[in-house]
């Protein structure tokens, strides 16, 4: 078609004719120079690609379940592979050695976060997760970790967790007596809920349709961030968030979040009010917020947007993971019964005569904690950690990566990469026992929580309640799936997120252990 158009160009225009051949020479004449006057860029080395197609170069590749099969593409095309979303570089990082060059070695350089259309729609991105990284983020981040997630301040909410974590064994127990089928999902939401209500509102806020809305606000806010808005990686197709409904739902939810979370700061202000700034009892994270906003004291100003920006993060990152892993855990455990007796028999060797474990007896379960990091590497919460941006040109294994580049560390094919790990898909807890591999940021083949600056704060948090929880439901319970099926008939398929649940929650019956 296009000779064709030339032609009748030429027999219509005879003089195009010179400019038809020249054209082409004058194109090639002007790239010559550009390579002569630039012959660095000759040099540039980048990580291997998937062939890509015109305008959406490789979106067709992401898939409903992107761990997976970037994990795919990534045992054909390397640990360091450059994908093209759009116009957009992204950086997919499959191995250890890449993950420490990244989180450690260039820290700095890839600490910065890509604007995402979802969180900017929900508080304007002053969440620490999706913050740019620089001075904001390192207050907000301070304020939260000495405020609520240190380890000191874990140790503080003892009391709150033994008492929330025994009241879910008596609501297990009620289940028991009536050979009621159990939601062990919605359970473990509930109990991760109200725990940081508690620590961090003052008050439970899950009673009611309020507290089930706000669940289910979460829910779809953790859907939303998992989702993939085209027009972040192709401008011109922006507009299409608005024919799909993918702006008007972040829009409910930003709306519904915000009315939760003010009357939440409303109820602390008019609660001070009431007690005349005169009050001696233990202030929550919410009343700290709002002496740092009265004071401003640091010469750092709190608005109130952050304050339910950051509100906020403790719930959606704080309770979704948490009762994740929880889920899974027991979802193992269920398929595995003969690691399930080791545990219960730790377990009553450490409790003694005690019908409950404590936080004291923790640290002696050696045998629990390799469980849960069994389960941290084949089923991690986040498999892909937040995605980061580089903020200037850097060297990475070899390859030269460009300032603005994406980077998605799969931390899912890591853990389950045969050059770490002895027979990775198997669920063997042994493997830890013994070992000094932890997932504190410092042994990179186990990161589920990050490493670096932006490493998850809330590790320590989210620990003592998996730990302290499942502890007391294996001591105390014996569990078994509802139809008879057995263990290895549990369906274990993912769901959709940017958290991966289970997609059939575990319902299971409950019996008293037996002794």
């Amino acid at each position: 078609m296009i000779i064709t158009f030339g032609f009748v160009l030429y027999q219509e225009n005879p003089w195009l004719s010179g400019f038809l051949v020249l054209f082409p020479l004058f194109l090639l004449t002007v790239f010559l120079i550009k390579k002569w006057l630039n012959p660095q860029k000759a040099l540039v080395n980048h990580p291997p690609s998937p062939p890509k197609l015109p305008i959406i170069g490789n979106l067709h590749q992401i898939g409903l379940n992107p761990h997976r099969t970037l994990q795919s593409l990534a045992q054909k095309h390397g640990p360091l592979m450059l994908l093209h979303l759009g116009n957009v570089p992204l950086l997919v990082v499959s191995s250890a050695e890449a993950a420490r060059e990244i989180m450690k070695t260039h820290d700095p350089i890839f600490s910065n976060r890509p604007k995402s259309s979802v969180a900017s729609g929900i508080y304007e991105c002053k969440d620490i997760a999706f913050s740019p990284y620089g001075e904001y983020w390192r207050q907000v981040k301070s304020i939260c970790v000495y405020q609520l997630l240190s380890n000191r301040k874990v140790q503080s909410f003892k009391n709150v967790r033994e008492e929330e974590i025994a009241l879910m064994v008596e609501k297990i127990k009620e289940s028991c007596l009536a050979n009621a089928t159990i939601n062990l999902g919605e359970i473990f939401a509930s109990l991760t809920n109200d725990l940081i209500c508690r620590v961090a509102l003052g008050r439970k806020h899950s009673d009611g349709e309020g507290g089930k809305k706000f669940k289910e606000v979460l829910e779809t806010l953790g859907e939303l961030l998992g989702a993939f808005d085209v027009g972040e990686f192709i401008p011109w197709l922006v507009w299409m968030k608005y024919i799909n409904g993918m702006d008007s739902k972040v829009k409910k939810v930003a709306k519904d979040l915000d009315e939760f979370l003010q009357s939440v700061v409303q109820m602390h202000i008019d609660d001070k009010r009431r007690e005349g700034g005169n009050d001696e009892h233990r202030q929550d994270f919410v009343d700290v917020l709002l002496e740092i906003q009265e004071k401003n004291e640091t010469g750092f100003f709190l608005d109130g947007i952050s304050i339910k920006a950051l509100i906020l993060d403790m719930f959606a990152a704080g309770t979704d993971t948490t009762f994740t892993l929880l889920e899974w855990t027991m979802s193992e455990l269920i398929r595995h019964n003969n690691i399930m007796k080791k545990l219960k028999n730790e377990l009553r060797n450490i409790a003694g005569c005690k019908s409950h474990i404590t936080e004291d007896d923790v640290d002696k379960l050696q045998y629990l904690k390799a469980v849960i990091k069994e389960t941290l590497r084949l089923h991690t919460p986040l498999p892909l950690l937040v995605p980061r941006e580089s903020t200037q040109d850097v060297k990475l294994l070899g390859y030269d990566i460009a300032a603005g580049t994406r980077v998605i560390i799969n931390v899912w094919a890591i853990g389950r990469d045969p050059s770490l790990w002895e027979n990775p898909d198997k669920f063997w807890p042994e493997r830890f026992l013994n070992s000094s591999i932890d997932f504190k940021g410092q042994h990179f083949e186990l990161i589920p929580f990050g490493a670096g600056r932006r490493s998850c704060p809330g590790a320590a948090f989210a620990m003592g309640i998996v730990e302290l929880a499942l502890a007391n439901l294996v001591l105390n319970f014996d569990f078994s799936l509802p139809g008879g099926e057995s263990g290895e008939d549990l369906d274990m398929t993912e769901g959709g997120g940017i958290t991966v649940h289970k997609r059939i929650p575990l319902s299971v019956f409950a019996s008293f252990n037996s002794k």
